[in-house]
């Protein structure tokens, strides 16, 4: 990582997107290591900053008096935030502050921040006043009690807006229920992906290249990090007072352009093959119940195809849990987060059976194809529509401390 200062600002981070070690980040200075360094993106928040910078500190010197940082990443802001953040250090010392004049971007902003912290704990507050500075406290116990990532959400108790247009609800709720279909093993993990507002211990993100586009750095953070544990705190989001909002039709499309980008760069082909082997496995036990079932016992064709899918759909769910998405199943250990998975998974499936059902009786009664054949054409159309939906929605159950 190479850097270019310019006279007493913090230098400016150049090259890949990497969050180092504190050995590397201290390599460089004779300062020591804190608890906790908090970064401030800013563009335009020069009326802002004083009063942020004041109850941040108020705050955090009541818990973490010397052992924590604010830094200021500032784009050139055209109102000089940069400068006004460089005039308050004479009163914080705790705040630093860094000039961004080649890049631009919340969520670089953030990175380059967080690579020269020198806290073990890396934090991200907006500088708009909208999340409350008072929540950090809370977040912070959330860290000490165990957890690796602590979120504000506005979606679990305690949560809200404030008031937001039906149209802006709207659009953050799809948002994030297109982050769900493509990207459900990382936005499913907590109840406000879209949230700015978090910590996470630097140990989670140490030489893990980050690729950020946008504003959404908590995406980011989930889908490239190693985060076992997850806790959240309730907070309602308030509405800008000083300003102009950042919030443009272009965040939209770039969030979609992140989903997009990370989800290719993930890596599922692997969890896709899974799923599959695991669906052709249930096409034998599907076809030997049923084949019990109608020819052995002699029950009805209806009531066959129906029993024989619900049991290949538990034998599915039972080698998915512990293989295709073992690495999600084995954070949420338990009986009751086991049987939440299941009837979330069964649920699902319940239309994929209604439909094997329909299709049996159509081809066989209807169309007069074999009963075993049309079995088996009834299996394929539901190996689409379960493998689809379940990879997208299931083993999605959150759950964090609150």
């Amino acid at each position: 990582m190479n850097v270019n200062s310019a006279n007493c600002l913090l230098p400016v981070p150049s090259g890949s997107f990497v969050v180092p070690g504190l050995t590397t980040v201290l390599s460089t200075t004779e300062a020591h290591p804190l608890g906790f360094s908090l970064i401030i993106p800013t563009y335009k928040e020069a009326k802002n900053l004083a009063k942020l910078v004041e109850q941040l500190s108020r705050l955090l010197d009541s818990q973490l008096a010397g052992d924590y940082e604010l830094i200021v990443v500032d784009d050139d802001s055209p109102d000089d935030t940069w400068k006004v953040a460089q005039e308050l250090t004479a009163d914080y010392p705790q705040l630093r502050v860094m000039r961004r004049i080649e890049e631009r971007g919340l969520s670089t902003a953030v990175i380059r921040g967080w690579q020269v912290a020198r806290g073990e704990v890396l934090g991200v507050i907006d500088a708009d006043l909208q999340h409350p500075p008072e929540l950090l406290l809370q977040l912070w116990s959330q860290i000490q009690g165990g957890v690796d990532l602590a979120v504000a959400s506005r979606h679990v108790e305690g949560g809200g807006v404030s008031d937001w247009s039906i149209i802006r609800r709207f659009l953050s709720r799809g948002a994030q229920m297109i982050g769900l279909i493509l990207l459900p093993g990382v936005i499913g993990r907590v109840s406000d992906p879209m949230s700015g507002y978090f910590m996470v211990r630097r140990n989670c993100l140490v030489d893990r290249p980050l690729n950020p586009l946008g504003y959404k750095i908590l995406i980011e953070v989930l889908g490239r990090g190693k985060i076992p544990e997850i806790g959240e705190v309730g907070y309602v989001f308030q509405e800008r007072q000083v300003g102009e909002s950042k919030v443009t039709w272009k965040q939209y499309v770039e969030y979609l352009q992140h989903l997009l980008r990370l989800r290719l760069s993930l890596g599922y082909i692997g969890r896709f093959i899974r799923f599959g082997l695991v669906g052709f496995s249930g096409v034998f036990v599907d076809m030997a119940i049923f084949y019990l079932l109608r020819d052995k016992l002699g029950l009805g064709l209806t009531l066959s195809a129906a029993l024989s899918a619900e049991v290949a759909m538990f034998n599915n769910f039972l080698w998915n849990d512990v293989w295709t998405f073992g690495d999600i199943s084995q954070h949420q250990p338990g009986w009751r987060q086991w049987f939440e998975r299941f009837v979330k998974f069964n649920g699902i499936c319940l239309a994929g059976l209604i439909l094997n059902v329909l299709l049996v009786n159509l081809l066989f009664n209807v169309f007069g194809i074999n009963e075993y054949v049309s079995k088996l054409i009834a299996i394929a159309a539901v190996t689409v529509w379960n493998f689809w939906i379940n990879l997208k929605l299931s083993w999605r159950v959150t759950d964090v401390r609150q």
